[in-house]
């Protein structure tokens, strides 16, 4: 097999390749095995046709498009190591000759990863806040907690407020016409969370217990069901019961109930400490942050749209995996809040290419510097891994392994140990005193 590669722009190409005649003869026996199993021929069981029958028959051109995709990808492959080429999309294919006793020539259109020049990476400021907390903020996370042990009850007299959570029935109507999903009995609705059509929380806001009300709102016109889009609806409602958080008081009580302390002076001591290092783990992450966005600024690349795409696909992935953790899904996300799926790949548009970029720039920043991970730097990995999920060692390695996620384990403490060495060689100074303010 020959294989030549010439590039056509920045970072598109024409791979050119010539297979062999007798690897095409090889994929016509391997086609023909394939399709003589249901070939149908009188005097012959399936399978038992000889391969000269079945040409005289059908003609050898009834095997060419299986032996075609048996061959092709192989060949590919093969074309695409031998060039040294990094494609990131799926490539353009042009068969130009393939035939019994014939070489299979084919030209592939390929988009290739961007070649990187670097700009200056060492030396990078970044800016490093002093961690302190207040009481103001102690106070904060106390008030979280308090609501997170509220008990809910029932209001009676009151009117239903923001935060409130209410017990509903709703019928709802575009015009005269009851449209599909807009009725349900004894539904819960937490006033203010913003899980309704815009307008519908405000406008129960004020009701009391046994109250009936026409609730008017107009659909968002990227609604995801188009009929609704844009569409003025009218929803009965009919309120049953509020619900009003009670919250506990703040004593030493309290803290015996949330935590391992048995006073509340202790429990704030505790806080502090928690709050401080969660402050630490956040500012290094924005050190992190900033010295890639800085290292990155810094290089010259252009990102190949088709990888900003497939991180976006990669984003979607995550995002839909998320919400099956919380017991919903993508679809059941965009019915709730009137986006649809292409509204949220153009929002994510922008991280993808900016983690395109950072990712590109790091891989080279690594082979500069010649980093990369160590059998050690895997081992010490898995066996993390393996202690997070009471795994064997062994059971990790294998499950990686048979997922094809080992690879992904190895760039995953590159990029690590490559951010680890911009930060080591970084100079930090003070952040500017509205970002270091608490």
């Amino acid at each position: 097999m020959t294989a030549s590669w010439e590039k056509t722009e920045k970072n598109l190409g024409v791979l050119e390749v010539e297979v062999a005649a007798d690897r095409v003869e090889a994929a016509l026996d391997k086609a023909f095995q394939k399709v003589v199993k249901k070939a149908n021929v009188p005097g012959f069981r399936k399978g038992k046709v000889p391969r000269s029958i079945f040409e005289a028959r059908f003609g050898v051109e009834s095997l060419y498009n299986d032996a075609i995709d048996i061959l092709l990808p192989e060949a590919y492959s093969e074309a695409v190591e031998e060039a040294g080429i990094f494609p990131v999309d799926r490539p353009e294919i042009d068969i130009e000759q393939f035939g019994k006793g014939q070489t299979l020539k084919f030209k592939a259109k390929v988009t290739v990863k961007p070649e990187v020049t670097l700009g200056e990476y060492k030396g990078v400021e970044v800016p490093v806040s002093e961690i302190s907390v207040t009481d103001e903020e102690i106070a904060s996370e106390l008030e979280r907690l308090q609501s997170r042990h509220a008990e809910l009850i029932v209001v009676d007299e009151e009117a239903a407020a923001n935060g409130d959570t209410v017990s509903i029935d709703f019928d709802g109507y575009v015009g005269d016409e009851a449209f599909e999903g807009g009725k349900a009995e004894n539904y819960s609705l937490e006033l203010g969370s913003g899980s309704f059509i815009p307008g519908f929380e405000e406008q129960v806001v004020g009701m009391s217990t046994g109250d009936s009300k026409d609730v008017t709102v107009t659909f968002p016109d990227e609604y995801h069901a188009a009929e609704l889009a844009g569409k003025e609806a009218v929803f009965k409602v009919k309120l049953h019961e509020i619900k009003r958080k009670q919250l506990p008081e703040l004593d030493d009580e309290f803290a015996k109930d949330v935590s391992e302390f048995e006073t509340l002076d202790e429990y704030k001591e505790d806080l502090k400490k928690e709050v401080a290092d969660r402050k630490k783990r956040e500012g290094d992450a924005a050190r992190e942050n900033a010295v890639v966005e800085a290292v990155a600024a810094a290089a010259e690349v252009e990102v190949p749209e088709s990888m900003v795409n497939g991180e976006v696909e990669n984003m979607m992935r995550d995002f839909d995996n998320r919400l099956r953790q919380q017991g919903m899904n993508l679809e059941m996300y965009t019915s709730f809040s009137g986006q649809t799926a292409e509204d949220l790949r153009e929002q994510m548009k922008t991280d993808a290419e900016k983690r395109v970029l950072n990712n590109l720039v790091l891989e080279a920043i690594a082979k500069e510097e010649n980093i990369s991970a160590s059998e050690e730097d895997v081992e010490k990995e898995l066996q993390t891994m393996a202690d997070m999920y009471k795994r064997s060692l062994d059971e990790i390695r294998g499950i990686l392994g048979a997922n094809g996620s080992l690879d992904s384990l190895n760039d995953e403490i590159t990029m690590r140990k490559t951010i680890e060495f911009l930060l080591a060689n970084s100079k930090e100074v003070a952040a500017p005193a509205e970002e270091s303010a608490e």
